[in-house]
């Protein structure tokens, strides 16, 4: 429960001591001037009882506590013992000498009280600030990802079966305590039968007992189910454990299934790639290309769509402030039909999509190219160079367009066949393919020729430079917390702290003359 009124008035010592030991260019006083955190409190009011419960302790307090913590790379325990005696931290946090400090476990649970949700809530104001202020501008955003490291042992899959079976029973020994046991005293034979085994075989012992497990507590949870036991911690815990085993037992058993789990401590923690294979997160960031000012930051699994995720960039960016993004930017993964029509619909965000065309190599070679051929009737008829047609097609393995398969009996006989291919198939005559997105391709390229985009590629190393600071100065590239919803927390809270690191520079005297708009 919220109380009334937080703030204690410092008295004549406290407001001495200030003076004398914090100096009138000390950041946290910068901070403290230029941004509001009391205005805050909104936007966490809700996560608290209006009449029920125990004085709770006041959240801008721990708002700022947790700015506290992540501009000094501090743990919870270390920024309250710094708090303690550090005279410009009371001073930042409005406390007076003798005011006590929220317990070191308060912290966790405020975290967990707010939730990603009211975190994004806290960051969006921060940018929000920026906006009043008129820092930030929509005419270019910065897009680009670089690779989080999850904090986790990865485990062999005899260790991830073995440890999934281990967690299954724990969280089904409250309805069954004997099936339990007995399962437990089973896996504890498998293991010291299979001790001298390969590791293949060992293995396949271990996948087979846990199939078993996953039908008998599939069996269980129905039978609970039935009985309309109430949906309490230890229900819930179980649930998780049994969905979790599926995808376990289904990994195990096909190599080949998509977005594995590589760990049970933080089953969100994928596999991707970014130079090198690596398992954890990745951290996705939108920056304003004027002010340096970070707009949207996300953190999605290893193996998310780093591409398509500037959409979720952008939109969630104009669904809090209320603006309109004029132009994106992007590496030359970003180069994708899909996502290019999907940025540049004139009918959802209608941004100017600045990206490096790439360039594949054509299967054609010196002969008539997919260029040469033209579609009519919606798509479904294509017609070549020696105006023939077609209508036999089906689509790519990618599914991003049609393959166009000529008859052989026209082949043969056209006068064009010499540029249009070296010699005839055995089965088949030219067989052409047409994308789906050969027009957002076009356009790709013949704005990637502009000086505006020559521009904009100058622009672009901003992102590069703000995200190593992410990672060089605040920890970035691994993470501190286990599970998406932490972890985003943790970015948006990195991505605030850095936020107020430059607005404090822009609204600086000294900075404040300096022109901050580029024009393309």
């Amino acid at each position: 429960m919220l109380k009334a009124d937080y703030y204690t008035q410092p008295n004549e010592l406290d407001q001495l001591m200030f003076e004398k030991l914090v100096p009138a260019e000390h950041y946290l006083r910068k901070v403290k001037a230029v941004i509001d955190f009391e205005s805050m409190r909104a936007l966490v009011a809700d996560c608290y009882s209006a009449d029920m419960g125990r004085g709770a302790e006041d959240p801008v307090l721990m708002i700022k506590l947790g700015f506290l913590q992540f501009h000094y790379g501090l743990s919870d325990r270390e920024v309250l013992q710094d708090a303690q005696v550090n005279v410009a931290f009371r001073l930042f946090l409005d406390l007076s000498l003798d005011s006590r400090l929220p317990s070191v476990g308060l912290l966790s649970q405020f975290r967990t009280r707010l939730g990603s949700e009211r975190y994004q809530a806290l960051f969006d104001a921060v940018v929000g600030q920026a906006r009043e202020r008129g820092l930030v501008k929509d005419r270019l955003r910065l897009k680009d990802a670089t690779h989080v490291i999850a904090n986790i042992a990865v485990p062999s899959a005899i260790r991830l079966v073995a440890q999934m079976r281990a967690r299954l029973l724990s969280s089904a020994e409250l309805y069954a305590p004997e099936k339990v046991a007995v399962e437990t005293e089973r896996a504890a034979e498998i293991r010291q039968a299979t001790a001298d085994l390969n590791n293949e075989e060992r293995l396949l012992h271990r996948v087979a007992h846990l199939r078993e497990l996953v039908t008998w507590a599939e069996d269980l949870q129905q039978n609970l189910n039935a009985t309309d036991v109430a949906t309490d911690e230890p229900r819930q815990r179980f649930d998780d454990a049994l969905a979790l085993a599926v995808k376990v037992l289904a990994q195990s058993e096909d190599p080949e299934v998509p977005d594995k789990i590589v760990s049970l401590v933080d089953p969100d923690a994928r596999r991707g790639r970014h130079g090198r294979f690596y398992k954890g997160y990745q951290l996705d960031v939108s920056l304003d290309a004027d002010s340096e000012i970070i707009t949207a930051v996300d953190a999605p699994p290893a193996n998310a769509d780093e591409a398509a995720n500037a959409e979720v960039l952008v939109q969630r960016e104009e669904a809090a402030q209320g603006n309109d993004v004029q132009a994106i930017s992007m590496d030359s993964i970003g180069f994708r039909g899909s996502v290019l029509r999907t940025l540049q619909d004139p009918e959802g965000l209608g941004l100017t999509v600045y990206v490096p065309p790439q360039e594949w190599n054509s299967s054609s070679g010196p002969y008539f190219t997919p260029e040469h051929f033209q579609l009519v009737d919606e798509g479904r008829v294509c017609i070549c160079p020696a105006e023939e047609e077609t209508r036999t097609r089906n689509r790519n393995r990618h599914d991003t367009g049609w393959k166009f398969y000529f008859p052989p009996s026209v082949c043969v006989a056209c006068p064009l066949m010499a540029q249009c291919m070296q010699a005839l198939p055995a089965k088949s005559g030219r067989c052409v393919g047409m994308n789906d997105f050969t027009a957002e391709y076009r356009a790709a390229r013949v704005l990637a020729q502009t000086e505006a985009y020559a521009q904009v590629r100058k622009e672009h190393p901003k992102i590069e430079r703000k995200l190593a600071e992410i990672i060089r100065y605040h920890g970035g590239r691994r993470t501190r917390f286990r599970g998406q919803w932490r972890v985003t927390i943790q970015y948006l809270l990195t991505a605030l702290v850095v936020n107020v690191k430059r607005i404090v520079k822009l609204l600086s005297p000294d900075t404040a003359s300096r022109p901050m708009t580029a024009t393309i």
